[in-house]
């Protein structure tokens, strides 16, 4: 069974075209194009985390409350520092 990862950040996140496809709106969910595809998050306790993807991997994003909460599934992920 799976895991899910939570961050919370105040910052946007930028999701380049080229690495991500958005494939979902409601709720908003990015998918890796591309194996070893990275986002550096900064949480809203101001830790900086790199988090790399699988080729296929997605991440949610959902505003709450004036930050984004930034989830993904575990099995998703090839590194986490």
């Amino acid at each position: 069974m799976s895991h899910m990862g939570l961050l919370y950040t105040k910052l946007y996140l930028d999701f380049d075209p080229e690495e991500w496809q958005q494939t979902s709106n409601d709720p908003v969910v990015f998918k890796a194009r591309k194996k070893d595809i990275f986002l550096d998050i900064e949480d809203t306790s101001h830790r900086a985390h790199r988090l790399v993807f699988k080729q296929g991997g997605t991440v949610g994003v959902l505003r709450v409350s004036g930050r984004f909460r930034i989830t993904w599934d575990e099995d998703d992920i090839v590194l986490q520092r």
